[in-house]
């Protein structure tokens, strides 16, 4: 069974920074694109950022300058590293694996909350 386990989350004041990493197992990690996804509540989940097999990158317009999603394929671990983060980031962080539309995983999430 597909295993995406996520660390790194927590209670941070606003402009600080966090980390967040998400080890996946039981897939090969390289075929797959990997995303960061976050639901606050009373929201929708939206993407927050997501990165290719390839390694190309993409962020919502809300974090653009502020979070960096990389992958390391050697430990099978994607990373999303959130600086100068702001109250609105509150939200619990999934991350995603995704080789199709038929193939698609996911995390059990890890909370971020980021207070004023």
């Amino acid at each position: 069974q597909v295993q995406l386990v996520e660390s790194g989350g927590g209670l941070v004041q606003a402009g600080g920074s966090l980390r967040l990493s998400c080890a996946a197992s039981r897939i090969t990690f390289s075929f797959y694109a990997m995303g960061w996804y976050r639901q606050a509540p009373g929201k929708q989940r939206e993407l927050v950022a997501a990165i290719s097999s390839g390694g190309s990158a993409n962020y919502a317009d809300s974090v653009k300058g502020r979070f960096t999603i990389s992958r390391d394929n050697t430990k099978n671990t994607v990373y999303l590293q959130m600086d100068s983060l702001k109250v609105e980031d509150t939200a619990v962080y999934y991350c995603n694996a995704k080789r199709s539309a038929l193939v698609d995983h996911w995390g059990q999430g890890t909370q971020v909350t980021v207070s004023s």
